[in-house]
C-alpha cells in the first residue's frame, strides 16, 4: 500500500499553473525585479524577490509593506495557485489587517526553478523566513505564518521549530496527506505532510479556518487540528464554504482582523511582562551589590563568564527529509466582497 499510496499522493499534490500567470523582468543597470503582469510597477511599498534555497533552488516572493504595520505575514499559498493569482488578495489582506505580508512561490510554481516536492516547500518557506529577518528585520514574535490548503504543510513543519512566533492561521488545512485519500486511523512512513503529527510542537496561537461544505479537504481536517492545538483561538467554520472561496465570505476578513488584534495586544502585554521582570532582576542585583561582600561579587561574576562561554556551541542540523504531499485548490480568483 505504501509504494501505491506515495504514488497517488505524489500526482494528486501539485498542480502549478501552466503556463504561469506572471513573469519577471529585471531592470538595468540597477537590477530592480519587476512583474509587468501585476499592477505594483515601481511601488515603493512592493518588493519583488529571487531567493536562493538551501537545495538550490531560486524562488519567486513578493514583500508588500504597510506603513501602518503592527505584524508582519508569511503566506504559504495552496498548490494550484502562483503569486501572480494571489497578488490580488496579498495587498487586500496587508491594506485591511494592518500588515506586512511576504508570499512566495514553492519550487516549480510561477518563476521559481526546480521541482515542486513536499521536502522542496520545506527549503522554499525557510528562504522566506530567512530573508523576513535578515532583510527586513523581522523578529518572530512579530512573524504570524498563515498556511492555505497544502500551505499548511511548510507553515506547520516552520512553526514547530519557532517557539517564539507570534501566531498562526491555518486555512483550509489537512491532517496529513494520505489522510486527505483515505480515512487512516495511523501515521504511515510514506504519508505526506504530517499535519497532525507537529502541531502538538506548535507553542503560539493556532486560528484555523475551514469551510463546512469543503469537497476537496474534509472540514474533520479543520476541527482535528484546533482540537490538537495547544494554544486554541476561536475558529471560524464558515457555514457552506468550499475549499477555495472561503476569502470571499464577509466573515473571512472580520475574524482575521480581530485575531490580528488580539495577538498584538497579548504580544504587547508579554512584552510589557518581561520589561517589568528585567527592571525587578536588576534591582536585586544593585541591592545584593551594594549590600553584599564586593570580593565575592567578583568572583561571582568570573565563573558566571566561563559559565556562560561554555554553553555556546554550534546550532545542530534539524534538517531531515521526508517524502511527498497532498491537496486541490482551485484556480479562478474572483472579486473579494469585502474590499
Amino acid at each position: 500500500m505504501g509504494g501505491v499510496a506515495s504514488s497517488v499522493a505524489a500526482r494528486l499534490a501539485f498542480f502549478p499553473p501552466s503556463p504561469p500567470s506572471y513573469t519577471v523582468t529585471a531592470d538595468e543597470p540597477g537590477g530592480h525585479l519587476s512583474i509587468p503582469e501585476l499592477a505594483c510597477g515601481r511601488r515603493d511599498d512592493i518588493d519583488v524577490l529571487r531567493l536562493r534555497t538551501r537545495r538550490g533552488n531560486k524562488i519567486v516572493a513578493v514583500h508588500v509593506r504597510n506603513p501602518r504595520a503592527t505584524a508582519t505575514l508569511l503566506y504559504s499559498h495552496g498548490n494550484a495557485a502562483d503569486i501572480g493569482q494571489m497578488f490580488d488578495l496579498f495587498v487586500q489582506l496587508s491594506t485591511h489587517l494592518r500588515i506586512n505580508l511576504m508570499g512566495y512561490d514553492y519550487s516549480g510554481y510561477g518563476q521559481s526553478t526546480g521541482k515542486p516536492t513536499e521536502y522542496n516547500t520545506y527549503a522554499d518557506i525557510e528562504a522566506a523566513y530567512n530573508c523576513l529577518k535578515k532583510q527586513y528585520g523581522v523578529a518572530d514574535d512579530d512573524l504570524i505564518l498563515y498556511g492555505q490548503s497544502v500551505g499548511s504543510g511548510p507553515t506547520l513543519d516552520l512553526a514547530s521549530r519557532l517557539p517564539n512566533l507570534r501566531a498562526v492561521v491555518l486555512h483550509s488545512p489537512i491532517l496529513s496527506g494520505l489522510r486527505v485519500l483515505y480515512p487512516v486511523k495511523r501515521t504511515y512512513w510514506f504519508d505526506i505532510y504530517k499535519n497532525i503529527d507537529k502541531i502538538g510542537h506548535v507553542n503560539c496561537l493556532i486560528l484555523v479556518i475551514h469551510g463546512t461544505s469543503d469537497e476537496v479537504v474534509d472540514c474533520s481536517h479543520g476541527r482535528q487540528l484546533w482540537e490538537l492545538s495547544k494554544e486554541k483561538y476561536e475558529p471560524l467554520w464558515l457555514k457552506g464554504g468550499g475549499h477555495s472561496n472561503l476569502e470571499f465570505f464577509p466573515e473571512y476578513i472580520k475574524h482575521l482582523k480581530k485575531f490580528v488584534s488580539t495577538v498584538a495586544k497579548s504580544n504587547s502585554t508579554k512584552n510589557s511582562l518581561a520589561s517589568t521582570e528585567t527592571k525587578d532582576d536588576q534591582s536585586k542585583q544593585t541591592e545584593i551589590g551594594t549590600s553584599g561582600d564586593i570580593g565575592n561579587a567578583r568572583k561571582c561574576s568570573e565563573i558566571s563568564r566561563k559559565s556562560l562561554d561554555s554553553q555556546i556551541t554550534k546550532p545542530t542540523n534539524v534538517d531531515q527529509p521526508e517524502k511527498s504531499r497532498m491537496s486541490v485548490d482551485t484556480k479562478k480568483r474572483k472579486v473579494l466582497l469585502w474590499r
